[in-house]
């Protein structure tokens, strides 16, 4: 596990707001551009080899909504991804959005990694930051990757970490850190659902929240 340093370490003293500020954890992947995505008949698997990079848009928004909270209530974003020592560069450009710290899971074990191990992986290392750092009140993700469109990731990440969590969100109406609640709007079929709910969640993030 890499860690790349942002700003300055500042050390919570746990979960509880003393103080208005948050702990925030995001997840991002680097993702094939999706202009550039091919898929061998043969293998049936994405061709990664020699294709241009990206952050996957969807993580970007999640970025997007936790810097946000953090410039409203202060505190620190920690920004994870798993995979090869090239998603350094992914991480290196979280880093220049805002975020305060990142970190990189990278294995040879970990190749080809189905969602099992995927969410295994992110919640062993954000129970490490939790411990290092104070424990997050909030962990964002996109609500899906362009390249594997599972939509399992964050919602794997929560079980394996027992916390509530909130998909498909659109918008963050409020934010109340002294009773520790939120409310946002999910989008379902049919309709929007306003949901509130207590921290500590895992949020997925649709669009631009703003």
């Amino acid at each position: 596990m890499t860690s790349i340093a942002g700003s300055r370490v500042h050390p919570f003293a746990g979960s509880a707001y003393t103080t208005l500020k948050a702990a925030l954890v995001v997840c991002i992947k680097q993702v094939p551009g999706s202009a550039q995505i091919r898929v061998p008949p043969v293998t049936n698997t994405i061709m990664r080899q020699g294709v241009p990079t990206i952050i996957n848009p969807y993580d970007l928004f999640a970025l997007e909504a936790a810097l946000e909270l953090r410039d409203r209530f202060d505190g620190e974003i920690t920004v994870l991804t798993i995979g090869p020592m090239s998603s350094e560069d992914s991480l290196r450009k979280a880093l220049t959005f805002g975020a305060d710290r990142a970190i990189l899971l990278s294995d040879r074990c970990f190749a080809g990694s189905d969602t099992l191990v995927t969410t295994y992986a992110l919640a062993a290392a954000i129970r490490k930051v939790g411990k290092e750092h104070g424990p997050p009140d909030f962990i964002f993700t996109g609500k899906q990757t362009i390249d594997g469109d599972t939509a399992q990731v964050g919602p794997g990440i929560a079980k394996r970490l027992g916390m509530l969590r909130l998909t498909y969100v659109g918008k963050i109406r409020a934010l109340d850190p002294i009773v520790r609640t939120i409310e946002t709007e999910r989008r379902a079929e049919g309709g929007v659902q306003v949901l509130p709910t207590r921290l500590l969640c895992l949020i997925t993030i649709l669009e631009a929240t703003n």
